[in-house]
């Protein structure tokens, strides 16, 4: 083993074999990280860290048996010691910060670079918490909406509609894309991103906004105030 990097031993969990394959592959580019196990669900991951005490948990948020963040809860519980890692498609604050309340030591969408996807895990090994800078964003602000809050004051009834829907700073910038015209391709060469994620992002934003098409996505968004 070259470097000064202490090795590490990891548990990979995702359901989705190919999606394991490649996070595989890059990983053990490095000579320092080993994936000694894989799982397709948060049940057969517990079992494995139960079994083969690995340094890290990389954990996907969607997952049949156990969902990534009911595998993160239930691991601070059978295994303390072993951190985890979500590494998710979803960047809704929802999932975020219901994975840090599990005990999740990080928090990467799968679009990182190598870079940064090595950086996060040798900086959780160690002890510390890693975010991605759009992760980041949701975690302050949720903190200073909990500070600017009086926690005596009860809670308020939204005065307009566009308060009922709360979307992330991603799904705004793909909401305005989307209705100016742009395909997938488009937005993704727009932001920088994969078609893959801009597809998860536009699937999530119909989702909550309970449309099906284009057409309906525009009409509910200006219902909304969405957009002018």
């Amino acid at each position: 083993m070259s470097g000064p990097t202490e090795h590490i031993r990891v548990v990979l969990a995702d359901d989705h074999s190919l999606v394991r394959d490649g996070i595989k592959a890059l990983l053990q580019e490095s000579s320092f990280i080993e994936v000694i196990a894989e799982a397709s669900n948060g049940e057969e991951a517990l079992g494995m860290v139960g079994e083969l005490n690995p340094d890290l948990l990389i954990v996907d948020i969607r997952m049949p048996v156990l969902n990534g963040i009911q595998t993160v809860s239930k691991l601070k519980e059978t295994s303390p010691d072993v951190k985890a890692l979500v590494l998710s498609m979803h960047d809704s604050d929802e999932y975020v910060l219901n994975s840090v309340e599990a005990g999740a030591s990080g928090y990467l969408l799968k679009d990182t670079s190598k870079d940064e996807f090595i950086k996060a895990i040798q900086t959780i090994v160690k002890g510390e918490k890693y975010f991605s800078a759009d992760i980041s964003t949701i975690l302050v602000k949720k903190y200073l909406e909990k500070v600017k809050t009086p926690s005596s004051e009860p809670d308020s009834i939204p005065e307009s509609p566009q308060e009922l829907v709360s979307l992330t700073r991603r799904q705004k910038q793909i909401l305005e894309l989307a209705i100016g015209g742009m395909s997938n391709k488009e937005i993704a060469e727009h932001l920088g991103k994969s078609i893959r994620t801009v597809e998860a992002h536009r699937f999530s934003l119909m989702k909550k906004l309970e449309v099906k098409n284009l057409a309906e996505l525009t009409l509910k968004a200006k219902e909304l105030g969405l957009i002018s």
